[in-house]
């Protein structure tokens, strides 16, 4: 069997379900480990660093309100504080959402409400500018790191037989912080673990997405950069 079978298959047998105003139930022996943004000299987020690996039972409960005195796992608080998780977040295809940005060699597709605040699109001129420079193998390169190091996949990278080029990523959730700021950031689900909603629906499933910890998303269930909000 193929290696990105085996991942498909592993990945269809996990599954993160939202809770009404409570946590995300995840079940399915799903690996969770701390992932640390990792910034240069003049603060640009730049690459990933895998931090511990966290501890969990075959299923378990993610806190999503953000007052969880044992993050990264919930602890009742929701309920404490009157949690309101209501799901917003946009039920179309991301091919629906995103705007597109043609270069030379590559194609860049950007959902912007999907958006986890990683600063990885901001290093040199931006992915933008790097997609619409993408004859020069520099940029191009760059436009492709950028793009694939994006937590919640706002942004995908297309070559030019319009197939998207995507990072190889194990089913598994990240916990995601800040390197030099020690912020925390949001959950990052990888590898295709479907996410199904507290209607029983399940969200599109796709290789990578955040989904929201601190409880003020403006686009729950996912993550939409208010972590970073003062």
């Amino acid at each position: 069997m193929k290696k990105k079978s085996v991942k498909r298959e592993n990945a269809q047998k996990m599954l993160i379900e939202v809770s009404n105003d409570g946590p995300y139930l995840v079940s399915g022996k799903v690996p969770l480990q701390e992932q640390i943004i990792v910034s240069d000299s003049v603060g640009d987020a730049v690459g990933w660093r895998e931090g511990e690996k966290i501890e969990n039972n075959d299923c378990y409960a993610l806190c999503r309100c953000g007052q969880s005195e044992n993050k990264p796992f919930c602890d009742g608080s929701h309920a404490i504080v009157g949690f309101d998780g209501t799901e917003t977040a946009d039920r179309r295809q991301y091919v629906e959402q995103a705007e597109l940005t043609r270069g030379p060699n590559l194609t860049l597709a950007d959902a912007q409400p999907l958006c986890a605040g990683g600063r990885f699109c901001d290093a040199a001129e931006g992915t933008w500018q790097m997609v619409e420079q993408s004859g020069d193998p520099v940029a191009a390169k760059l436009a492709i790191e950028q793009a694939c190091n994006c937590p919640s996949g706002r942004l995908t990278v297309y070559d030019k037989n319009g197939k998207a080029i995507e990072p190889e990523l194990k089913p598994s959730i990240g916990v995601v912080s800040e390197e030099v700021t020690g912020e925390n950031g949001p959950l990052w689900v990888r590898g295709g673990i479907p996410v199904k909603s507290v209607d029983g629906k399940t969200y599109e499933v796709r290789n990578r997405v955040t989904l929201c910890r601190c409880g003020n998303s403006c686009n729950k269930p996912f993550c939409d950069a208010h972590h970073s909000d003062g």
